[in-house]
């Protein structure tokens, strides 16, 4: 998976390899060899190449858009999410997949806060988030 994220990552970018491989030190042959898979890079390297890209090391040798919770998206940034699709019940409710559930410390019981916009869509928000975020807005 690590040579097609870093392939992706580098077109998405708008980045050559010479450009690239100039940010992590080292030549452009040597990142070629990356994309390729002929060689891998070391863990230092790793971590120069996901702060470039603003991704997770996991996501960079990890992620796999082919797996049907990613919805073939390419690696997202660091601290943003593909947490799959959820299918809306007769009664309007889903279900908030787990991952997303122990990312975000939601937890039975919990109140969590609906807001949509008609342009961007519907966004969830914990009740306490959302108070500490007014809080601190008040406070300042």
């Amino acid at each position: 998976m690590f040579k097609d994220n870093l392939l992706e990552l580098r077109k998405l970018n708008d980045m050559s390899q010479e450009e690239l491989a100039d940010l992590i030190g080292v030549s452009r042959q040597t990142l070629s060899k990356y994309e390729t898979g002929e060689s891998l890079p070391d863990i230092e390297k790793c971590k120069l190449i996901a702060d470039v890209f603003g991704v997770t090391i996991d996501d960079l040798l990890n992620y796999d858009p082919r797996d049907s919770e990613n919805l073939g998206f390419a690696v997202p940034p660091r601290g943003k999410h593909i947490f799959g699709l959820v299918k809306m019940g007769d009664k309007g409710q889903i279900v908030i997949p787990a991952k997303a559930r122990k990312i975000f410390n939601i937890n039975p019981g919990d109140s969590l806060l609906v807001l949509g916009d008609e342009g961007q869509g519907i966004a969830i928000i914990k009740e306490k988030g959302l108070l500490d975020l007014l809080h601190n807005a008040r406070s300042k």
